[in-house]
């Protein structure tokens, strides 16, 4: 497991809330192709298993755009699919305007994206970097080389139900937007679908 240096000022496109920016390290539990599986909404939770937001899909609009909601069902923001991308790109916003793009770049091997957004706290802008083998579901996303979250198959934990194919994890240092990294996430495990 990662140890992830906390971010201060923290580090996200929408303001600092307390059930989004975690005061120390989560592991967020995730599904894997989610949509092309089902087309159902799914619920984020953190491996101690509180909820972090629900991401709300259609089967008919899952190439379209993706809706999360907090806990309490406020939406957060919107991730639609930019369609004239010469890569698969996507575009993050929130009712209140706060926004973020997700850009894929083509390599030989692995992959790489980067995701850009102004951060919330300081007006500064973002530029996150996240490279890996997103088929083995490893990688890790970097701002400026920090790492800011890691991505991996495997979490050692008793509790943990050995052996779901279904299912990895995402270790995010604190004061990072959870919702944020789970967006990048539900993002990427899309354009692995469709290519």
């Amino acid at each position: 497991m990662h140890n992830l240096a906390p971010f201060t000022p923290p580090l996200g496109p929408q303001p600092p809330n307390p059930h989004l920016y975690a005061p120390k390290q989560v592991t967020l539990q995730m599904k894997e192709k989610v949509f092309s599986l089902s087309g159902d909404d799914f619920t984020v939770k953190t491996t101690e298993g509180m909820t972090v937001c629900q991401c709300h899909g259609k089967l008919l609009s899952v190439r379209d755009k993706k809706k999360f909601t907090d806990a309490a069902g406020n939406e957060l923001f919107t991730l639609k699919n930019k369609t004239f991308a010469i890569s698969k790109s996507f575009h993050g916003e929130s009712p209140n305007g706060h926004g973020f793009e997700i850009k894929g770049h083509l390599k030989l091997m692995g992959s790489k994206s980067t995701v850009e957004f102004v951060n919330e706290v300081d007006k500064s802008p973002v530029e996150l970097e996240v490279k890996g083998d997103w088929m083995d579901r490893s990688a890790s996303i970097t701002w400026g080389g920090r790492p800011v979250a890691h991505i991996n198959r495997s979490y050692f934990n008793v509790r943990e139900i050995f052996g779901d194919k279904q299912t990895y994890f995402v270790t995010v240092a604190a004061n990072v937007d959870l919702s944020l990294i789970a967006g990048i996430c539900v993002a990427l495990d899309e354009r692995e679908n469709e290519e």
